[in-house]
């Protein structure tokens, strides 16, 4: 059974944010795939401190969160849903930092995991925000899914977002779009003996300074 691992960023566990990602878990179990929801954004979570201790050592040297916890069920996961408000247009900075960390500090190849970004804003910001989350994705190999929109929903508390029809039909559409993708990619992998070859050989960083 394909298994989706879903981040809250919102530091309000039932918040406008949860709305969205409830609508996508209801999808996601109608179409017999197993979900994990984990609270990140009411969690206390530092920044990366670029100390080098993960490559190491496999994993991260701070012990005071969930990115240690959260990293095996990444690892086992075919897709990360990561869901978070907008702050002055940008997402939740404790979901970064715990971002920033999850993804420096683990080794495990995350190519061909399904990956989705999910906002919610009163009104201005989100497309910025979308834009930041989408990165991680895009940098790991992950392929990224879409919906019929972009992947948000709207309101000041968690009761406006239910009104918000559209972005719901948005949330619904997403996730079927991911599931989708997720049982493709696994029939490919299966018809083709492995995923597509990845280069690791170059790296430009210009050390000679020219």
């Amino acid at each position: 059974m394909a298994k989706i691992l879903l981040l809250n960023g919102s530091p309000h566990k039932n918040g406008c944010t949860a709305v969205a990602l409830d609508e996508m878990i209801r999808i996601f179990k109608q179409e017999g795939i197993e979900t994990e929801l984990i609270q990140v954004g009411s969690r206390g979570i530092r920044g990366c401190a670029a100390c080098g201790f993960c490559e190491k050592n496999g994993r991260c040297v701070f012990n005071d969160d969930l990115v240690n916890e959260t990293a095996p069920k990444f690892e086992a996961a075919d897709g990360l849903v990561v869901g978070s408000p907008v702050y002055y247009g940008s997402p939740n900075g404790t979901l970064l930092s715990f971002l920033d960390r999850l993804f420096y500090s683990t080794s495990f190849s995350k190519h061909m995991k399904v990956g989705a970004a999910v906002v919610s804003c009163r009104r201005g910001g989100n497309t910025a925000s979308f834009d930041v989350l989408n990165k991680y994705f895009t940098i790991s190999g992950m392929p990224v899914a879409s919906s019929t929109y972009w992947n948000q929903v709207h309101g000041f508390t968690a009761e406006d977002v239910k009104k918000d029809l559209e972005g719901l039909q948005t949330m619904r559409n997403l996730a079927r779009n991911m599931a989708f993708l997720i049982e493709a990619i696994a029939m490919a992998k299966e018809e083709n003996g492995g995923y597509p070859e990845v280069e690791r050989s170059m790296f430009t960083s210009f050390p000679d300074g020219k």
